[in-house]
């Protein structure tokens, strides 16, 4: 039940669909958010867009124009395989499978607690 589209931007990710850059249509705007002067001036800030599927994707995780670029154009890589290739996509199952771990992982945690509290009443019981 993971949204398709926010499984996208994990790293290992291999047999992700190719990208022309004829079907992207690329903007640089004015990022938003703290930073103040740097993020005022600047047109740092990259809007990638997909034209076949309609995805958009904008990007303004660092200073940099060209840094920006790359880091839009893998995720916007990401979200097209999963538009396309939807649970089929490797991104997705890795996106599952990381949540699987988190959920034992919360389990775990869980059953480590509720043991810590039985055997602080347990002392307790046995000091009265």
């Amino acid at each position: 039940s993971v949204p398709l589209l926010q499984a996208a931007r994990k790293k290992n990710s291999l047999n992700l669909l190719e990208l022309s850059e004829a079907e992207l249509e690329e903007q640089f705007v004015r990022g938003d958010g703290p930073g103040g002067q740097a993020t005022n001036k600047t047109n740092n800030c990259v809007v990638l867009k997909h034209i076949p599927s309609g995805i958009v994707v904008k990007c303004h995780q660092t200073r940099s124009l060209e840094k920006n670029r790359k880091i839009a154009r893998e995720i916007l890589q990401e979200k097209v395989d999963l538009f396309y290739k939807g649970e089929d996509s490797d991104v997705f199952k890795e996106k599952k499978a990381s949540e699987k771990q988190k959920q034992e992982k919360k389990r775990r945690a869980k059953e480590n607690l509720e043991r810590k509290k039985l055997f602080k009443e347990m002392q307790q019981l046995a000091k009265e």
